[in-house]
């Protein structure tokens, strides 16, 4: 029988699990110190950001929290009790506000550093078969950032619309989670794909065709994104173990329909 003549028909790409990808950083001296260094530059980066928006929120009220309403009489009360519950809502609002610009902010100027850990990661994976493409310099570095400010921005859009599905009943929420996972997704495939200097579009239509892993890699940072207060240090904490994971699982998507562009470019 002759193989030539043998059509060959390309599996899909092989999903990496998370716990392959936590492993793969665990052998790697150079991953485990970059990841570290970027957790805490990331922290640092988001806890800078969050007290300095609180102080220019706090600072846009004045005198209007510290001074509350006298409590005499059933008007005194009324404006009272009006006063707390704005006080509360306010705080409240304004932190998680905060909280989200302050990571946003981050996310931007730690950009480089990220797509540096999964240019690594990449290249540990793939050893003498990797391909580099745009060279680490300043240009660079600020075409990154560039892109980091571009998805941090689409990121905004993308509160606005969870926003708004809120209130549809029902579906609404199922919707924000919909949102937040694809946007997750979207934030780390970022990454390997800045060094391929490609456009938002084009990363946004790689998450339309793929669909399904593309949600397998957004679902895990959706879910610890609704942890309140606490979800921006767990994103810190866990940002380096999914650029990996997200970098292993791409370049395997992208490998796999590269083969099946020869293998048609051949028949």
């Amino acid at each position: 029988m002759d193989n030539n003549n043998t059509p060959r028909i390309s599996a899909p790409a092989k999903w990496i699990p998370l716990s392959y990808s936590f492993a793969f950083i665990l052998r790697s001296k150079r991953l485990m110190a970059w990841s570290a260094f970027l957790i805490l530059m990331t922290m640092a980066f988001t806890w800078a950001g969050y007290l300095l928006t609180v102080d220019f929120v706090d600072g846009l009220t004045g005198n209007f929290f510290l001074t509350q309403p006298e409590a005499a009489g059933i008007w005194g009360w009324t404006k009272y009790i009006g006063w707390m519950v704005v006080k509360w809502l306010f705080l409240i609002i304004s932190r998680i506000v905060a909280f989200y610009l302050a990571f946003l902010v981050a996310y931007t100027l730690s950009s480089p550093g990220y797509v540096f850990l999964s240019t690594t990661a990449e290249k540990i994976h793939a050893g003498e078969h990797f391909e580099a493409d745009a060279a680490l310099n300043i240009k660079g570095i600020l075409i990154d950032l560039f892109e980091g400010l571009k998805i941090a921005g689409f990121g905004i859009l993308v509160t606005i619309a969870a926003l708004a599905a809120n209130f549809i009943p029902g579906i609404g929420q199922i919707v924000v989670f919909l949102l937040y996972t694809y946007y997750s997704a979207l934030m780390f495939v970022d990454y390997p794909t800045s060094r391929r200097r490609w456009s938002l579009g084009r990363k946004i239509n790689w998450l339309r065709s793929h669909s399904t892993p593309s949600f397998r890699l957004g679902v895990f940072p959706a879910l610890v994104s609704v942890v309140p207060v606490l979800n921006i240090f767990l994103m810190a904490m866990i940002f380096p173990l999914m650029t990996v994971h997200s970098t292993l699982n791409f370049t395997a998507i992208e490998e796999t329909m590269q083969n099946k562009k020869r293998e048609q470019t051949e028949k």
